[in-house]
């Protein structure tokens, strides 16, 4: 059987990409700029020390950006998973809990110790449990609680 289409998680997508791409077509030219300055053999001037700024600045963003980009396609994929995870977990033990033979293969929640104590000392409210629900339908029929007869 075919596996059900899930919707794809939530990936970086356009605009990140196009900020990533934005600092690299910009470093790119900054570089070139940099290059065709110091190529001449001019004494440094102010144009050059423009360009290198310049080059150094935007690719550094490029790089910040880019790495930005991995991380968030990495948690995009880790949530995926994790929510993937919790599904099948909770959807095993739904199928665990209602194919349990006995109550013996359930491994039940705990619960706090405090809740036991505070029950009982509730008046006038009786706590079945759920194995004998039946004997207590039971007695509310005998006390007139069925109404069919």
């Amino acid at each position: 059987m075919a596996e059900p289409s899930r919707p794809q998680p939530y990936q970086p997508g356009a605009v990140s990409l196009f900020f990533v791409a934005k600092a690299g077509v910009f470093a790119a030219g900054f570089w070139i700029w940099l290059l065709v300055l110091v190529l001449r053999m001019d004494p440094a001037t102010g144009l050059q020390v423009l360009a290198a700024t310049g080059a150094i600045t935007t690719t550094l963003v490029g790089v910040v950006l880019g790495a930005r980009m991995a991380l968030q396609h990495n948690a995009a994929v880790r949530h995926a998973e994790m929510k993937k995870l919790l599904v099948d977990i909770s959807w095993n033990a739904f199928a665990a809990a209602g194919n349990a033979e006995s109550a013996g293969k359930v491994v039940p929640f705990p619960s706090g110790s405090g809740d036991s104590d505070w029950a009982s000392q509730r008046a006038g409210i009786e706590r079945v449990p759920t194995l004998d629900r039946g004997a207590g339908d039971r007695v509310g029929r005998d006390r007139g609680g069925d109404r069919r007869r």
